[in-house]
């Protein structure tokens, strides 16, 4: 029996049965991050260069793509050079890193997800309060509660993680979670399962928020038809990230708590990375596209760039 003193590396078993159509899934993996990182940055970039587009929702959306960004970087790089060689190891430490970045930058997109919630309930609902609620300072705040409980609340999963007594260093998992960590544990883990129960229902506290928001929101839009419009140009985009995002956990839970180690492997892989993969990928897509400002200055810094480089 090994202990944690004697554990200095974890092997990961999700690529066992793609190790033949590495290169083609390195290739697709490589494109799928560059995309990520794209569309992202394209997001932020227009968001910061356009002053009509310093306001509270695009502010979040712009805090959300910088989540996607800090989030994917914990799992893809990594990834790509797990599919380039045959020994799929992390060590001690770069394991609970890596829990750490993709799970606190999950948390922090449901906490800016429930801060865009609130911020459109009081655009629709409450429109003359609007510039006094979502002034500078508030904004700030709202800033700062997507980021801090997240932090702190994965700081303390991953420090209670390294407390425990392992008898194994396999994770069945392609990449590091805590809980993945804690199942290992040959010690007493009630601390870490008591925490975890408390995380989840902190973030299932934000999804009540955000429900009792949207309550609000769709009772206003049927007074009146332009807040019928303001809802449909805003919240529909807010709407399909959140249902990303709650389809996303909803399989990672499922697959981290409860293992299925009676489907194929491919499918286990694909609720582990569901998260790291669609959010990332279709949130600017969703808010690009839909969002009428965002998409006419997307247009013209596509324009500039074109006349800059002829």
């Amino acid at each position: 029996m090994d202990n944690v003193s004697n554990i200095l590396v974890f092997s990961l078993s999700g690529l066992n049965v793609t190790v033949e159509n590495r290169y083609v899934i390195f290739s697709l993996t490589t494109l799928v991050y560059h995309v990520i990182l794209l569309c992202n940055i394209i997001i932020i970039l227009c968001i910061v260069s356009d002053k009509q587009l310093h306001e509270p929702m695009y502010i979040f959306l712009c805090n959300l793509c910088i989540n996607a960004l800090y989030g994917t970087t914990g799992f893809y790089p990594k990834f790509m050079y797990d599919l380039l060689t045959h020994c799929h190891e992390i060590s001690y430490v770069g394991c609970l890193i890596q829990a750490f970045v993709i799970y606190s930058s999950v948390l922090c997109d449901v906490s800016t997800l429930t801060v865009m919630a609130y911020d459109r309930y009081v655009a629709i609902c409450k429109p003359l309060e609007y510039h006094s609620e979502m002034n500078n300072q508030n904004v700030v705040k709202c800033i700062l509660f997507c980021w801090l409980p997240p932090i702190i609340c994965m700081a303390i999963a991953v420090l209670l993680a390294s407390r425990v007594t392992l008898c194994g260093s396999h994770i069945e998992k392609l990449y590091c979670e805590t809980w993945a960590v804690v199942k290992l544990a040959c010690s007493s883990t009630v601390v870490n399962n008591v925490i975890g129960y408390i995380i989840i229902i902190v973030y299932f506290g934000h999804a009540v928020l955000i429900v009792y928001s949207y309550i609000h929101l769709i009772r206003n839009c049927t007074t009146s038809k332009d807040s019928k419009y303001r809802f449909m140009q805003t919240c529909v985009p807010h709407l399909l990230a959140l249902f990303n995002i709650a389809v996303a956990l909803l399989f990672d839970v499922f697959y981290s708590r409860y293992g299925f180690t009676s489907f194929p492997q491919s499918l286990r892989n694909f609720m582990a990375l569901e998260f790291l993969f669609v959010p990332p990928v279709l949130n600017p897509l969703i808010y690009g596209l839909k969002l009428t400002k965002i998409r006419k200055q997307l247009i013209r810094t596509i324009f500039r760039f074109n006349i800059a480089s002829a």
